[in-house]
């Protein structure tokens, strides 16, 4: 909700306005841009202003409030995008700027999706977006965090409310210097337009912050579409990335490019993954490292800064810290026994059933087991952070996907109120999920307190392999019964041994439980965690069970979340299926998707991108497809779906993946550019984590710390990538999460068509061939 200028625009900069939040129980937050000179507060996302241009004229900039962490996935760019259309304004006067913390980003939709984390006992009662309770516990947070893709479902209306406030101000200054009314007139590239009339943004600006826009904002009458079609790979972005020209010049800031006067720099050394704790150190040792300033240690690590960040590594590894077990740590042959004996022996939570498919399996007609290792996230800038305490208040540089968490970690380090923590959200180089984790928050803040000095914490590829949480590992055993005359699945069952993943992560993140307590809830239930296991074919009896494991390995969210695991035993297993069923994969497929046009349009638009050859035997052919849903409403739902062929062929005993063709459905486009990039990216990670990306743990430590151990694709590796893209007026689905799912059993079955073996362990050539 928005005031009139007078109470918001008048007040912005002076510190009396105030924003009233949601209307059934209004709060009054602070406004929580502040104007700089010459600029003007239009509303919690936009602020506009005058610059000189040269030659004594004057320009009038747009600058967008981005509430996200940009973690290469163009977030910036799309979030001005949407408010720029809606204003009318030149692309190449729009600016950007990080959103302080504040409720006025609050997410409820983000509220809504994990109400099962913080209000497990009646998540039901909260997974509503539009309802009181997920507003409540959004605002009251508040919830800003980046993840799961909710960024358009929650925030496209508010931005575009931004812009339209924008367009109706300027539109009625001009409209009074016109005589006419002010709903006859347009803007376009930063000029309001009437018939044959059009004065700038800049020469109405002065005169328009005096007018209020509607009470109810009136919106163009299509919301931004940017259609396939008109945007053909290689075509030039209407609106080219934001970020891009200070990405290419290296002139890009990202956490670790932070430099502060007298700032020091440290490196730190965790203990094993799991319950350790630090035990000796040699400190006299760090002494004699030249550049020293100082050591910091607490029960599970130890640090130590230095005039530069080699010295401190150096002092660092000089001390030969070593720490012991206070309770379990990772080991992968304790991790496989476990998995074994939940799967085999356990006792099963049934999450969800369409019918009952027990009697159908007490013989079923095919059973497969599925296996996944421990994934690291394996972003390409590690962990890194910056802390000053200065007049009693901590400043924080930070890329972090939660901003809020990260200050609440900051401040009971250093002993302080939240409110006097300020963080300065930075760019992240990658991160798929590994900076939901604000562990480094914390620290950073001890060494800058402990030392009295401004310091720069920055984890060594090592340290974020050993310290970093890992996508869990987990085994699935699936039963399938075919009709007499195998032409149809009649039942399906997915058993997964899977610990409560999201439950513990969710515990860690929302509740800042430590690694160690919110490892107990492992052995729970949780439907988060089997996402995606209950398969969209039209299977008369299905169902989904979990045994719940303990592992002795803390796990966390990951990129795709458990849509990355369960499509690829989903679509693996339907694989299967078809070849005992003597049935080609593709018409297989479609022929159990009654209801699913969307699904059936993308595997047929797959089929033709690739020019599927029915998947036969040696054609090196594998099919995949999967479909991801947000609830944004009592009623309402947004969908992503996506189809996946992938090419492989058997070479002198190694397996190479030659294309990848992807054709996918997120609904209405926004920016076609980086929806490409972003299924694109996603095809690489799934690829990435298909072959490589895991490690096993032994003592704590895991056995591929180093990028080069993870056996990730190098350049050479990466294959031909064809997408395309549905022309749909659905609502949009974020492409992030959706990319990369249905890659890795895409690879497995077309590993299956070139080698005639069955991979069914992730990564795919750990099995070796």
């Amino acid at each position: 909700m928005r005031l009139t200028r007078r109470g918001l625009l008048v007040g912005a900069g002076v510190g009396g306005a105030l924003l009233i939040a949601f209307p059934l129980i209004p709060r009054r937050h602070a406004v929580p841009l502040v104007a700089g000179k010459d600029e003007h507060v239009v509303d919690a996302f936009l602020k506009v202003g005058k610059v000189r241009t040269g030659r004594g004229r004057t320009d009038c900039v747009l600058t967008v409030a981005v509430p996200f962490c940009e973690m290469g996935q163009g977030i910036t760019t799309l979030v001005a995008q949407v408010v720029a259309d809606e204003a009318g304004a030149d692309w190449r006067k729009v600016a950007v700027e990080a959103a302080p913390i504040s409720p006025a980003y609050a997410d409820p939709v983000l509220s809504a999706r994990w109400a099962p984390l913080w209000m497990p006992a009646f998540a039901a009662l909260g997974d509503d977006p539009t309802g009181i309770l997920p507003r409540l516990h959004a605002e009251r947070e508040p919830l800003m965090m980046t993840a799961d893709g909710t960024a358009l479902a929650a925030f496209e209306a508010p931005l575009r409310e931004a812009g339209a406030a924008l367009r109706a101000m300027m539109a009625q200054a001009a409209a009074d210097r016109w005589g006419v009314g002010w709903e006859e007139c347009d803007t376009r590239d930063n000029f309001v337009l009437h018939q044959n009339k059009r004065l700038s943004f800049a020469d109405l600006l002065d005169s328009a912050v005096d007018y209020d826009p509607p009470s109810v904002p009136v919106l163009r009458a299509e919301p931004p579409h940017e259609r396939p079609g008109q945007f053909p790979e290689g075509a030039p972005a209407r609106h080219p990335r934001l970020d891009l020209p200070a990405k290419v010049d290296g002139s890009f800031t990202f956490a670790g490019d932070v430099r502060l006067p007298g700032m020091v720099f440290a490196a730190i050394a965790h203990g094993p993954q799991g319950a350790s704790v630090l035990s000796t150190y040699d400190k006299q040792a760090a002494a004699r490292v030249r550049g020293l300033v100082g050591v910091v240690h607490a029960r599970r690590w130890l640090a130590a800064a230095a005039t530069t960040w080699h010295a401190a590594d150096k002092a660092v590894r000089a001390m030969e810290p070593r720490f012991r077990a206070d309770g379990p740590v990772a080991d992968s042959e304790r991790m496989l026994v476990a998995l074994d004996k939940a799967l085999t022996r356990g006792e099963p939570a049934r999450l969800m059933a369409e019918g009952d498919p027990d009697p159908l399996l007490a013989k079923p007609t095919l059973s497969a087991r599925y296996d996944v290792e421990p994934a690291f996230h394996a972003p390409l800038e590690t962990a890194s952070a910056t802390a000053r305490m200065r007049q009693g208040k901590l400043e924080l540089w930070i890329a972090t996907q939660a901003p809020e968490r990260a200050r609440r970690a900051a401040a009971r380090m250093a002993g302080l109120s939240r409110h006097d923590v300020i963080v300065y959200p930075m760019h992240a180089g990658g991160s798929f999920d590994a900076r939901l984790d604000v562990r480094i928050a914390a620290e950073v803040t001890a060494i800058a307190v402990t030392l009295n000095k401004p310091v720069q914490l920055t984890y060594s590829r090592w340290q974020e392999s050993l310290a970093g949480v890992p996508r869990t590992p987990l085994s699935a055993q699936l039963d399938g019964a075919l009709s007499p005359d195998k032409a149809r699945v009649l039942g399906w069952r997915a058993r997964l041994a899977v610990p409560a993943t999201a439950r513990e992560s969710g515990a860690r993140l929302l509740d800042g439980r430590g690694i160690r307590d919110a490892m107990e809830l492992q052995d729970s239930t949780d439907p988060m965690a089997c996402a995606g296991a209950m398969p969209l074919y039209r299977i008369p009896e299905k169902a989904v069970d979990q045994v719940p494991v303990a592992l002795g390995l803390p796990t966390a969210r990951f990129r795709g979340q458990a849509h990355g695991y369960t499509a690829f035993f989903t679509e693996s297993f339907i694989d299967e299926l078809a070849h005992l069923a003597g049935k080609e994969p593709l018409s297989f497929r479609i022929g159990m998707l009654e209801g699913e046009q969307r699904l059936v349009d993308c595997l047929s638009g797959v089929a033709r991108l690739a020019q599927w050859g029915g998947g036969i035997e040696a054609s090196g052919q594998g099919i995949a497809c999967h479909r991801m849903d947000m609830t944004t409403g009592t009623d309402s739902q947004r969908s992503g779906f996506i189809a996946v062929v992938a090419t492989a062929r058997a070479e002198a005993g190694v397996v190479r993946v030659e294309r990848l063709s992807a054709y996918a459905d997120i609904g209405r486009i926004i920016n076609m550019d980086i929806a490409r990039q972003q299924i694109e990216g996603g095809l690489m990670f799934g690829l990435a984590h298909a072959v490589g990306g895991a490690s096993g743990y032994a003592r704590g430590r895991p056995l591929a710390g180093h990028l080069s151990q993870l056996g990730l694709p190098l350049l050479a590796d990466c294959p031909k990538v064809d997408i395309a893209f549905a022309d749909s007026k659905a609502e949009p689905f974020d492409p992030g999460e959706l990319g990369m799912v249905a890659v890795a059993p895409a690879v497995a079955n077309a590993l299956f068509s070139a080698t005639g073996a069955r991979f069914r362990r992730l990564p795919l050539i750990s099995e070796g061939l």
